[in-house]
């Protein structure tokens, strides 16, 4: 699990192994992870785009970049929420992702980045 704030905007992402859609003799792990993006902040802010760093088990870094999440660019006034449950393939039974959301603040049209510390991709089991 993971879970950041960073000017006021907390992300905590919880990722889940996705067995049934996995074939670990294929070298095919899927994983799920489940965002929430909380505005704990007094300024309403606006996620404009996402960018990911999901590296495996071997060190092989993958990056994703695109507008908003799951189809969305939501604006979240002071104590809402946005939640959304994304997947991820690997092909090793360990990872980890990163990144971070580009906000905006709604009045100021000023830009920061909200962090998204590492959280582990990881089949149960596999790291013992």
């Amino acid at each position: 699990m993971s879970n950041t704030l960073t000017r006021g905007v907390r992300i905590v992402a919880q990722p889940r192994y996705v067995p049934d859609q996995s074939d670990p003799a294929a070298r095919r792990y899927f994983f799920s992870y489940h965002i929430t993006i909380r505005n704990e902040g007094e300024n309403t802010v606006q996620l404009v785009s996402r960018h990911w760093v999901i590296t495996n088990g071997e060190g092989k870094v993958e990056e994703v970049r695109g507008p908003g999440v799951v189809g969305h660019q939501p604006i979240l006034a002071a104590g809402e929420a946005f939640e959304y449950t994304s997947a991820c393939p690997l092909d090793t039974p360990v990872g980890t992702m990163h990144g971070e959301f580009n906000m905006i603040l709604a009045d100021t049209r000023e830009a920061f980045d909200a962090r998204i510390v590492p959280f582990r991709l990881a089949v149960p089991n596999a790291l013992n």
